[in-house]
């Protein structure tokens, strides 16, 4: 029976299923992440603040080493990166899948063993490709019959270097058009169906600088169903057989990428990683049976389902303004921190954070403060009626990309990044000031 001296909690369990496992309301309407209330982040560091929780990344990158003991996984950098992201995927025993020199540098400079590191892109720049040389990257994914020449004659013919081909299975999977990318007609990979794939797995075993360790595809992201999986594995096992028997050619790697949907809202799908690692592994393990190979070493590459659900991001409400039967929100951030509804149509789940209400819930759409109709944050949403100037709000599920997607749209500057772990929260990256953006304007 509750008493007058203990707080009547206004969150139930489904409601924070979305949010990290450390997260707790000590006080009605105060909710704690790490065990440090997002309302002492917000006072301590301003808003927009992201806030990672340092224990959900660590045991979500070990729940994939537990599901996949025999495969390699590589953390997606481009989801998220800095350099304590760095430590803690190192720290876990994960590889790293990178697609710029930028992002390469970050991780070998911060100490990250460079044969652990996986290059992708569909258009790799001369100096993302000397970077990866020079480095000593593990793997460079080859996306385009083009990079072959440019990558052989970069190598020279003293040189050495494991590549991988990007191939094209033709599944159509993933949670929006934009970020489907194992079709046909669309910039990434080489096609299996019009032959290109093994053309240019032909012309890679010309050149003797160039080791073929593998097939690599990536069908989408946002996938919450393990069949598009299954159907590549049983597509790339199939291009294998033929390029033994064409070419005697015995691959060791199969790379099926990542794409792992996350659920957003409560009571959205998310990818079963426990079933997806059975049935793969089982697939696999037909496929090539059938087709009288050895089993390749798998590689996935996780990016989102890593760190997305780790993250948060407060803003705090400027303005709430009811038009016709609408009422927005506004907040002050937007678009320049996560363009992803605007590119996406994504919704989140906003709640309130700092204070109790007793108030009903109504219908609101918070949008940021940004100069486009389109900078719509979250549409939809269920706020308390009484949400006002000054309050804060919470936004889970924000730890990929976020800041890794953010612009300097109307020069209000990218938010800072905090981590909290153990009831203590540090800055991890600092905000961007004015100053910086007049330090990098250099003519008149």
């Amino acid at each position: 029976m509750t008493t007058l001296h203990e707080p009547v909690l206004t969150t139930t369990p489904a409601e924070l299923s979305v949010w990290p496992a450390s997260t707790t309301e000590h006080r009605p309407g105060d909710l704690a992440v790490g065990g440090v209330p997002l309302a002492e982040v917000a006072d301590r560091f301003g808003t927009p603040v992201y806030v990672l929780d340092e224990d959900e990344v660590r045991e979500r990158c070990r729940t994939y080493r537990d599901a996949f003991p025999d495969a390699e996984v590589l953390y997606a950098a481009k989801a998220f990166l800095c350099r304590a992201m760095v430590h803690w995927t190192a720290e876990e025993g994960l590889g790293l899948d990178v697609c710029s020199a930028g992002e390469l540098e970050l991780a070998v400079t911060t100490g990250f063993p460079p044969e652990r590191i996986v290059l992708h892109g569909n258009a790799k720049s001369p100096r993302d490709l000397e970077t990866a040389l020079r480095l000593g990257v593990g793997r460079i994914v080859i996306d385009s019959p083009s990079e072959i020449a440019r990558l052989a004659a970069a190598v020279g013919p003293g040189g050495h270097q494991k590549v991988m081909v990007r191939v094209v299975p033709g599944i159509s999977a993933g949670g929006h058009e934009k970020i489907r990318t194992g079709t046909d007609d669309q910039k990434f990979g080489l096609s299996i169906a019009d032959g290109y794939a093994q053309h240019a797995i032909a012309r890679i075993l010309d050149q003797p600088q160039l080791e073929l360790t593998g097939l690599h595809c990536h069908l989408g992201s946002q996938i919450t169903s393990v069949k598009p999986y299954l159907a590549a594995v049983r597509r790339l096992v199939g291009l294998m057989a033929r390029l033994h028997e064409q070419h005697g050619l015995v691959l060791p790697e199969l790379d099926l990428g990542g794409g792992h949907g996350v659920a957003y809202r409560p009571g959205e799908a998310a990818l079963d990683l426990t079933a997806l690692a059975r049935r793969v592994r089982a697939e696999l393990t037909q496929a090539c049976a059938t087709a009288g190979l050895p089993v390749p070493r798998l590689i996935i590459e996780p990016g989102r389902a890593v760190v997305g659900p780790a993250g948060i991001a407060v803003y705090r409400v400027l303005a709430v303004k009811k038009t016709g039967e609408h009422t927005f929100v506004a907040v002050d951030g937007g678009m320049s921190d996560n363009p992803r509804p605007a590119l996406y149509g994504v919704r989140y789940a906003p709640r309130l954070v700092g204070r109790a209400s007793a108030a009903p819930t109504a219908p609101v759409t918070v949008v940021g403060r940004h100069c486009e109709a389109g900078d719509v944050l979250a549409a939809d949403a269920g706020l308390p009626a009484d949400v006002r100037p000054g309050d804060l709000l919470a936004v889970p599920v924000a730890g990929a990309y976020h800041l890794s997607m953010a612009s300097g749209y109307n020069l209000v500057g990218r938010p800072p990044v905090t981590a909290v772990r153990a009831g203590h929260v540090r800055l991890l990256v600092r905000r961007e000031s004015l100053e910086d953006i007049r330090r990098r304007d250099v003519g008149l």
